[in-house]
């Protein structure tokens, strides 16, 4: 059942969502309405240009835990090789547009990450509730991603690649960071096909809210 919001900052009970995940419409993206949808497993996905806002929980959670991720052969040369520096939260306007535009995702009719996400999101890393990794080749940008932090947990939002396996790079070295300081679940959000070669896979809602509510 899809619930239309209202200005009151309250979500209905995330396991009467639809099928496909969507549970509720409308509201806005203040940091109050962001912070209680992420404790409940929840997050806004629309396309900016042509709908309100959206939210979604999806009863199966596409997740990677720390311990668990794949570092391929390929993967290990590389990181090995010293080409590539990593860092956290060292510049996240920079990831955030590069999210925004790389493979002129801003030109899609569907495209999700626009002006009002952009700020709303800033505005939650400047709260300390969202945290960037770059990938430099030297002093250049090369790939990366954004995720809000909550407790043990790490919710991907968005991630790019200007060179061949950047964004897996980052995704390792954020594993490793996690590992060290006992992160425990990294969510994913959206199935998909390059992830799951890096080990993440599905858990049910139930048992993903465990690791959400661990302080």
């Amino acid at each position: 059942m899809v619930v239309r919001l209202g200005k009151e900052i309250v979500f209905p009970n995330p396991t009467e969502a639809d099928d496909d995940g969507l549970m509720a419409v409308g509201g806005d993206l203040s940091i109050e309405r962001l912070k209680l949808a992420y404790s409940m497993g929840i997050f806004p996905w629309f396309a900016y240009r042509y709908s309100e806002i959206l939210w979604w929980c999806p009863k199966q959670r596409f997740v990677l835990f720390p311990s668990e991720v794949h570092v391929s052969h390929s993967m290990r040369s590389l990181l090995n090789s010293n080409k590539y520096t990593v860092t956290f939260n060292k510049d996240f306007s920079a990831v955030i547009k590069a999210c925004s535009s790389v493979k002129k995702r801003n030109e899609d009719e569907n495209a999700w990450l626009g002006p009002e996400m952009i700020k709303a999101y800033t505005a939650l890393h400047e709260a300390g509730l969202v945290m960037s990794v770059e990938v430099w080749n030297a002093d250049k940008l090369v790939g990366g991603f954004y995720g809000v932090v909550k407790g043990h947990c790490f919710f991907g939002e968005s991630m790019f690649s200007f060179e061949p396996n950047t964004s897996k790079l980052a995704l390792i070295s954020l594993a490793r960071k996690m590992q060290s300081e006992g992160g425990l679940l990294i969510d994913c959000q959206v199935e998909s096909e390059h992830l799951k070669t890096m080990g993440a896979r599905l858990i049910p809602y139930a048992e993903y809210m465990e690791y959400v509510r661990k302080e």
